[in-house]
């Protein structure tokens, strides 16, 4: 059952990715140029109140620290690899190693 979940969630992830990857492709096809919208930008369109929640609880307190080096750097990364990586990492987690 785990196994399954964590295949599922890992293609979930991936099917994610490939969809921001193809929207950064074509918006970079349009403007000529390499474009990529950050997981913090389609966080906003997505849930704006949300993020600005985690903002406000990641600068508080002993927490900041964690914050500012690991929070703000992984929202300014390409949505398609935050999701991507991960993805990827949970599909090969939940194989089953019997095969041949």
């Amino acid at each position: 059952m785990i196994r399954f979940i964590l295949r599922m969630t890992g293609t979930w992830m991936m099917g994610m990715s490939l969809i921001f990857m193809v929207m950064d492709a074509t918006r970079s096809l349009a403007a000529s140029d390499l474009v990529t919208t950050s997981i913090g930008n389609i966080w906003i369109l997505a849930h704006a109140e949300s993020l600005s929640w985690l903002q406000n609880e990641g600068t508080r307190g002993s927490l900041r620290i964690v914050w500012e080096m690991i929070g703000v750097p992984l929202l300014q990364w390409p949505g398609w690899a935050v999701l991507g990586l991960p993805g990827i990492m949970l599909v090969f987690a939940g194989r089953n190693e019997n095969r041949q």
